[in-house]
């Protein structure tokens, strides 16, 4: 591995101890896994199925997967473990479902079906918007492993522990469990059954685990339970990138590591290899103003490189003017692509006047962060009708459903079969067949029930034989769904893109059981589609300039990099001045700054409309923490404005003549 750099090798070398690897931004973490997965099989004879690597997003852990599979050519592989952490708790799930009171074929809820059974557990009368801060509630507690008795110590409100106990119940009914439940029932039984815990401390005999400082505790217990006393491991973070608080991740784990496990080996990767060294300075000199658990500083072998840019704008059009029209100066001074180029900003409303700038100006560019291919209606109705397949016992999935398309199925009939279903504690599909629900029922509709319910039966009857892609098909055709898209969309445009939609995922469908090595059930299927609905990975071409958050820009680089909005209220946000969490918000700036390879340049606006309103704006007080000897501020003064004006005009010239001179001789 003499691709490796001594801190590197050094983090690879030790494989009989805990291992921190405190890996700073762009200093080759992915490269380090990889290389050690590779180095515990083929230099220590370690079989791939006793390794795991675990992470976050589906995007980290098909690259790792990938990269780890081509340095093991010609050995074998064979069963290693790369997943994210909720694939990791699905695979638990299947071990132990008599322990979690499960049943095959349990349903994975997402947040809008979590909200569903939230809503409907409210008194009747119940303010909406109470649902929202109940759900987030309760996935925070979840988040930080707690159950009943734990939430009863720190809540004072009964009707919060009500709704907990009784949304609980109500999946467990439903056969279901939601997001937080993949890893919160795995360790609450990992806990409690000594068995199950020795079982999975056997499974694997070396752990690695990637972006360490956004675990939150659940995760962290998840992760000693499976190490117990001693599989070795090898934890990846920076303390210096963990802004995921709001979400409940902990950076404090990796102190926490240090105290749980005293033999543990701390590795410093200290060197760039991303960004010139004066956006290093820069990042350097701004994260040194934050408490630090452990002390790194990074350093890089690339040059200088350019100084970071501050633009002082009017407003947030003349701001988003400025970006198009440097998009379109560094374009022509060089051969650059429009995916060379990423926005970045602190809150999605900022993109409106970035949009329209970037189209006035025929610049092509891919919003990060819509309406995701997961969340579009027409998906989550496929995917429903396959779920109450798999799952007769979904609630959410066959209200989703059931008169879509319209088969006289109304509200009333529904309400009545809720009624029955709440009295008689069963699924609501259990009551498709209940005389005494039918009797309630006017004729059309006690058919219509009655047909969907056999319809649905059917193919259940048949979900065993019959692949996974052919039932989705099936499913679509016999429910004439195409037919109801075409009549209920607004124009035929949009009826012909919905039914493409429709195409993709039926095509992807195909694929992942293609290309499975094993046969895979229509319950394997829908969990692998359940978690590729919650990352979502956002993959545009380079064809295209990227506007994004810089919460969603974590993980990825680019050439050139603007970020815009820097003022105090918008970054830091003032929710988090409030809050007294100014150092997340620091580590946020940190991310953006060390997400530049070649150029950074950052802007504020003086004035900007809110609420209707023109209100006047700051410079963040990190725009005033950055090193002034790599800083050049534009829009102060005039004059000096002008005068680097015309050297980045004349250096433009001189581009373009030595291009032509190098045309004209070729």
């Amino acid at each position: 591995m003499s691709e490796l750099n001594q801190q590197q090798q050094a983090a690879c070398d030790c494989i009989d101890k805990p291992l921190l690897v405190l890996a700073g931004a762009g200093s080759g973490k992915t490269r380090v896994i990889t290389a050690k997965i590779a180095h515990l099989i083929r230099h220590h004879g370690m079989l791939a199925e006793k390794i795991a690597a675990i992470t976050f997003t589906n995007k980290a852990a098909r690259e790792m997967r990938q990269r780890s599979r081509s340095l093991l050519k010609g050995v074998d592989s064979e069963g290693l473990v790369v997943s994210t952490f909720h694939s990791l708790g699905v695979r638990l799930l299947h071990d132990m479902l008599n322990e979690a009171g499960l049943r095959p074929g349990f349903s994975i809820y997402d947040a809008e079906d979590t909200r569903r059974v939230i809503a409907d557990l409210l008194p009747k009368g119940s303010d909406r918007a109470l649902v929202d801060p109940l759900a987030q509630r309760i996935s925070w507690y979840k988040g930080q492993g707690m159950d009943q008795d734990d939430i009863g110590q720190h809540e004072d409100n009964p009707a919060l522990l009500e709704v907990f106990e009784q949304y609980h119940e109500r999946l467990r009914r439903f056969n279901a469990v939601d997001f937080d439940d993949l890893l919160y029932l795995p360790v609450k039984l990992l806990t409690e059954t000594k068995e199950l815990r020795l079982r999975w401390q056997q499974r694997f005999r070396h752990l690695l685990v990637d972006e360490y400082q956004d675990t939150n505790a659940c995760q962290y217990r998840l992760l000693k339970l499976l190490v117990g006393d001693n599989t070795p491991f090898t934890a990846v973070g920076d303390d210096d990138q963990s802004i995921y608080g709001w979400r409940g991740a902990q950076p404090e784990n990796l102190t926490h590591l240090q105290q749980d496990f005293p033999r543990l080996q701390v590795v410093k990767l200290e060197q760039n290899y991303r960004s010139s060294r004066n956006i290093l300075h820069a990042a350097n000199f701004l994260i040194a103003k934050n408490p630090h658990m452990f002390e790194k500083k990074l350093w890089s072998a690339l040059g200088d490189g350019e100084t970071l840019r501050i633009m002082v704008c009017k407003d947030a059009e003349t701001e988003a003017d400025k970006v198009a029209a440097e998009i379109m100066r560094r374009r022509m001074l060089g051969q650059i692509k429009h995916g060379d180029f990423a926005v970045l900003y602190r809150g999605n409303h900022q993109a409106r006047p970035l949009e329209q700038a970037l189209r006035a100006a025929n610049i092509p560019y891919h919003l990060s962060g819509g309406l995701s291919f997961f969340e579009r209606s027409e998906i989550k109705d496929v995917l429903a009708y396959l779920r109450l397949i798999a799952n007769p016992d979904d609630d959410a999935a066959l209200i989703r459903i059931i008169n879509v398309p319209r088969r006289g199925i109304g509200g009333q009939t529904i309400e009545r079969m809720s009624n029955t279903a709440r009295n008689e504690r069963l699924s609501l599909f259990r009551t498709l067949s209940r005389p005494t629900v039918r009797a309630l029922l006017t004729p059309r509709a006690a058919q219509a029930t009655a047909d969907f319910g056999h319809w649905i039966e059917t193919l259940r009857a048949n979900a065993d034989t019959t692949p996974a892609a052919r039932l989705a098909r099936i499913v679509v055709d016999e429910s004439g769904y195409r037919d109801h898209l075409r009549t209920s969309a607004k124009d035929p445009q949009s009826a012909e893109r919905r039914n493409r939609n429709i195409d993709d995922l039926l095509g992807w469908i195909e694929q992942l059981t293609e290309k499975a090595k094993e046969p895979m059930s229509l319950q394997d299927v829908l969990a692998q589609l359940a978690l590729a609905g919650a990352t979502d990975d956002d993959e545009p071409d380079d064809q295209s300039v990227r506007l994004m958050t810089l919460h969603a820009a974590k993980g990825l680089e680019f050439p050139h990099v603007f970020m815009v909005g820097v003022e105090e209220g918008q970054l830091p946000h003032r929710t988090s001045l409030e809050e007294g969490t100014e150092t997340e918000e620091r580590r946020l700036m940190y991310v953006g700054i060390t997400r530049a390879q070649r150029s950074l340049t950052l802007s504020y606006a003086r004035s900007r409309r809110r609420f209707g309103e023109t209100v006047k704006c700051q410079p963040s007080r990190f725009l005033k923490e950055l090193p002034e000897d790599v800083v050049t501020w534009e829009g102060q003064n005039p004059d000096a404005d002008r005068t680097a004006a015309r050297a980045r005009g004349k250096a433009h010239l001189d581009a373009l003549r030595q291009a032509l001179a190098k045309s004209s001789e070729d």
